[in-house]
């Protein structure tokens, strides 16, 4: 076999939160597959980086009241801990927010510029006036300019899927601090995709993409390339342009650029050649393993550039879904969106890696992690399969036959047959068809099952007679075991070394073909302990969010409802929730609800979600902070009726005294309706 030469990276995590299960989903796969090729002793490295720049990095250390550098250095470490207990194995991991990534973006940049693919012109920007700064695409919310659809994001409609500038967003507003943002100038540096039109369609049609990345790509080339902004103006957290004060780079061009710096960084500390892998006329392999929602940036906008600065290109983007809990998007009023760690707290890793592996095909659908499901398929394949094979057969080895396996292979034609799947379990491998290979390893489990049932060695052992049959059937037993383990080795990493160190042996896919004979095992230990609903149970529990009304401000629930994610309008989120606990009628009785009137609503510096309100009782004002802001503007709310518990026990909050609680009612997000009364109501009067 050739030996290959093969970079592999994984999408950069961005570095302002934690990991999840969403995430885990395409390093999972990468990572079996990155274990696959060195298995297969091809020269393989893989690696990959924390994304750590942009507005939301910077906003974010604002928060918490640290620097950027010191968020993103807390951030790596967790990071790198998530990963390394789901057995990520990694070759390097660095950080965008580095001096290999900045000298490569310069230099990206600089042959960009020098080679003409660089232009300049004004742009008319939205502004927030209250914070004083430019706000990127994701930091304004507004109504899609083509559906209608509320409370979209400022670069991208998630009910149409349209794609369109933040100016062109109807009702837009700062999510930074809620202001309506202005119209203001300022000179932006844009990258000249247009240029590459030509280059990208053959290459997007070279077979370096998944055909339906390929075909969704046409629909940007139907509708012409345009020119793609790169530069940001400050505040902002990246590396300055050069020659350019003021102006950084837009997150979205030094974040790819990360693979080539953790590359170097690797090669820097290693002797490996860098320019074997990136070069012009390199012949080595990089494949870049992607989710689906960033196929446009890995596919047109990063190749253009690599190819305008003399770099080569990928030789494929493989992109994979997105993961479903049950069903349904990920929910954390269900528990549903789950932490890397959270799920850790509570379960083996490579039950995961395990149930990924079973699912994951070649082509961009989601995969559904059904919990479940999820516990049973864990505890039929692998604890009812896989090790029960070992299990069955070791104990006879060791207690019958001084740990030895026999001379002979009692079927050879059975081993051959297990052997001989090999190849077509590697080109499933290969191909990225994890569940073709995981369903081809636990046919072959299932005929190791049945010989053993077949051969009853438990009652063969008891007869002397019968006891060198008994012998025979075992061995031949760990060697079926032992062949399995080796296709499952780049799936199950931790497993695979017990299993080395139980049969004293090390599980090559160079070995394979070679069967175990007159050899010594060790006494076997238990492998993997089977999934406990209850401990799935207690993760789900430990992942779900409390949504009651806490400290953030008295209001009514659904209007702090909107503390999970803004939901689109099919979101699981969006479903009705279930009733809680009952009060009877003298409970109610003692609501008193008020119509009152908002003679006044401002921002709350600080909070994402609060909006301060003044209210008219009639005879008196009171002072109310509501979760209300991701669906009225302050100024929307002046001069309007509303209801509101008039006898809630004041509560002192860390941005003043909130002395009551408006009524409001609504899924979350840019859905939520404040109860006004009938009209002719009149400040102070009673609601019965």
């Amino acid at each position: 076999m050739t030996q290959r030469k093969i970079l592999i990276t994984s999408a950069l995590p961005y570095a302002n939160g934690p990991i999840h299960l969403g995430h885990m989903l395409e390093y999972i796969q990468t990572d079996i597959w990155s274990r696959f090729q060195k298995a297969r002793g091809h020269q393989c490295y893989y690696v990959c980086a924390d994304d750590a720049h942009g507005t939301p990095i910077m906003l974010k250390a604002q928060q918490l009241g640290m620097s950027p550098e010191q968020m993103i250095a807390q951030t790596s470490q967790e990071h790198q801990a998530d990963f390394a207990e789901f057995l990520i194995g990694f070759d390097n991991y660095h950080s965008t927010h580095s001096e290999e990534n900045k000298q490569f973006a310069s230099d990206i940049y600089t042959k960009l510029d020098q080679g003409g693919y660089i232009k300049r012109k004004t742009i008319s920007q939205l502004f927030d006036p209250e914070k004083q700064m430019f706000l990127p695409d994701r930091f304004v919310k507004g109504d899609c300019p083509k559906c209608g659809a509320l409370d979209q994001n400022g670069d991208s409609c998630d009910s149409c899927g349209a794609t369109y500038s933040p100016t062109e967003l109807k009702n837009p507003r700062s999510v930074v601090s809620g202001a309506t943002p202005v119209l203001k100038d300022s000179e932006h540096y844009f990258f000249d995709l247009p240029a590459f039109e030509q280059m990208l369609k053959d290459w997007t049609r070279s077979g370096s993409l998944q055909d339906e990345m390929a075909n969704k790509l046409q629909e940007w080339f139907t509708e012409g390339l345009q020119q793609w902004d790169i530069s940001r103006d400050a505040p902002y957290f990246g590396f300055e342009i050069p020659g350019a004060p003021g102006k950084f780079f837009y997150v979205w061009l030094d974040a790819p650029i990360g693979y080539l710096a953790s590359f170097k960084n690797y090669c820097d500390k290693t002797g490996v050649n860098f320019d074997q892998f990136w070069q012009k006329d390199s012949e080595a392999e990089i494949y870049h393993f992607i989710g689906k929602d960033i196929i446009y940036f890995h596919s047109l906008f990063w190749p253009a550039m690599l190819d305008g600065a003399g770099y080569r290109k990928p030789t494929s983007v493989y992109a994979h879904g997105f993961v479903t809990v049950n069903g349904a998007k990920m929910s954390k009023s269900r528990g549903t969106f789950i932490k890397a760690r959270t799920y850790l707290e509570h379960l083996n890793p490579e039950y995961l890696r395990y149930y990924f592996a079973s699912k994951l095909t070649s082509n961009i659908t989601d995969l559904d992690l059904n919990l479940e499901d999820f516990a049973q398929k864990v505890n039929a394949d692998l604890v009812g399969k896989v090790v029960n094979i070992a299990s069955r057969c070791a104990s006879f080895i060791s207690k019958k036959f001084d740990g030895k396996l026999t001379a002979e292979i009692a079927e050879p034609a059975l081993l051959a047959e297990f052997t001989a799947a090999g190849e077509t379990i590697a080109e499933s491998f290969e191909k990225r068809e994890f569940a073709r290979a995981i369903r081809e390893i636990m046919a072959l489990a299932d005929k190791a099952n049945q010989y053993i049932d077949a051969k009853a060695p438990w009652v063969l052992a008891k007869n002397e007679a019968t006891l060198t049959e008994a012998h025979l059937v075992c061995s031949m037993g760990i060697n079926l075991f032992r062949v399995l383990m080796h296709y499952l080795k780049p799936v199950l990493p931790a497993m695979a070394k017990e299993v080395e160190l139980f049969l004293n042996d090390e599980l090559s896919w160079s070995t394979y073909q070679t069967a175990l004979t007159n050899h010594s095992i060790s006494v076997f230990k238990p492998l993997m302990q089977r999934v406990e609903m209850t401990k799935v149970e207690a993760m789900v529990e430990g992942s779900k969010e409390n949504l009651q009304p806490t400290a953030t401000a008295p209001v009514a629930k659904a209007a702090v409802a909107e503390t999970k994610a803004a939901p689109a309008a099919d979101s699981a989120e969006s479903t009705i929730e279930p009733i809680g606990e009952t009060i009877n009628i003298d409970d109610f009785a003692k609501l008193d609800l008020r119509v009152a009137r908002i003679i006044n609503a401002e921002h709350v510096e600080g909070a994402d979600k609060l909006v301060k309100l003044q209210l008219d009782l009639g005879n008196e004002q009171r002072q109310v902070f509501a979760g209300i802001k991701s669906a009225y503007q302050p100024k929307q709310l002046i001069g309007r009726l509303t209801v509101m518990v008039a006898n809630l026990a004041p509560r002192k909050m860390r941005f003043g005294l909130s002395e009551g609680m408006v009524m409001a009612a609504g899924p979350g997000g840019s859905d939520i309706f404040l109860l006004t009364p009938d009209d002719g109501a009149t400040p102070g009067m009673r609601v019965k």
